[in-house]
């Protein structure tokens, strides 16, 4: 926790938290909708999130970053990549603005960039304000990719189920649960693939063997150094699909060199009471107002 003691900017991943705040807030089946019929669940679940991450971690500044759709620069390296995703539910479809505009109203700035996925803008922005600001960054997700971003000066926030459990990770936290260093975060990937983004990998090589590979030999490059010391099975493996080995690590990397800025006044967590309670009055959420009163009051 940083209670604002030094200056400490919360990167947030603006999809990972919306499709979560979605999902945990549709799974009975009821979906808050104004009187008008438009759907708030997962703004409201949203701020609920992000609201106590604020509280909990005490970030002086803040700044979300979202996808703005459409392709990437992985999907044209890789057309199918994330080729398995199912579209957005409709009730989840008019939040995308919604949520922006939610956080418009908190002064905190929507970062994205085209051809890009939220997860370049925050390493982007990560890089930036820790190598150019000398500041402490924190990034709030539930995606384990992020991983690969901590460094002495930037942790990762991993919601975990449920309000207000997380795992916080850096170096230290990284190495002691999972034996890894960031780097070899992208590493695992190239070699297990990502189901999930619907990369392969290195087909027939799963996490148990990746992490034992990467562990002995400390890389790919290691790895492949070293193919005469491995099992003829893994040996064959990896030299029958070399080409998707190199192409996995690549979709996994996070980019880092996006156009994206924000400056340190811009991304200063300073809300105007006014503007958030009528924004909440609009979405008929008042109670979410009364929720963050302290703060805003």
């Amino acid at each position: 926790m940083n209670q604002r003691n030094e200056p400490t900017l919360l990167l947030v991943d603006g999809m990972a938290v919306l499709f979560r705040a979605f999902y945990a807030t549709s799974a009975s089946g009821y979906i808050r909708r104004t009187k008008a019929g438009l759907p708030t669940n997962a703004v409201y679940g949203f701020i609920r999130y992000f609201w106590d991450a604020v509280q909990t971690f005490g970030p002086s500044h803040v700044i979300c970053c979202w996808d703005m759709g459409g392709k990437t620069f992985r999907g044209e390296e890789y057309a199918a990549y994330k080729g398995n995703r199912a579209e957005a539910p409709d009730d989840l479809i008019p939040q995308f603005t919604l949520i922006r505009e939610v956080m418009d109203s908190l002064n905190i700035p929507n970062i994205g960039a085209e051809g890009y996925e939220a997860d370049d803008c925050i390493g982007t922005l990560a890089k930036y304000y820790t190598e150019e600001i000398d500041m402490n960054v924190m990034v709030l997700t539930g995606d384990h990719d992020m991983l690969q971003l901590i460094n002495d000066r930037t942790s990762i926030i991993i919601m975990k189920k449920g309000h207000g459990n997380y795992m916080v990770y850096n170096p230290e936290t990284l190495m002691a649960e999972k034996q890894l260093t960031p780097r070899q975060v992208v590493d695992m990937k190239g070699l297990m693939g990502d189901a999930s983004d619907n990369y392969p990998g290195v087909r027939g090589i799963g996490e148990k063997t990746a992490l034992k590979l990467v562990q002995e030999y400390g890389s790919i490059e290691g790895i492949l150094s070293n193919l005469d010391q491995l099992t003829p099975s893994v040996r064959k493996k990896i030299e029958s699909d070399l080409d998707m080995l190199h192409l996995s690590r690549r979709l996994a990397e996070i980019h880092c060199a996006v156009p994206v800025a924000c400056t340190l006044e811009g991304c200063e967590l300073r809300l105007d009471p006014d503007t958030v309670m009528d924004k909440f009055e609009q979405l008929e959420m008042k109670s979410l107002g009364s929720w963050m009163g302290v703060a805003i009051g």
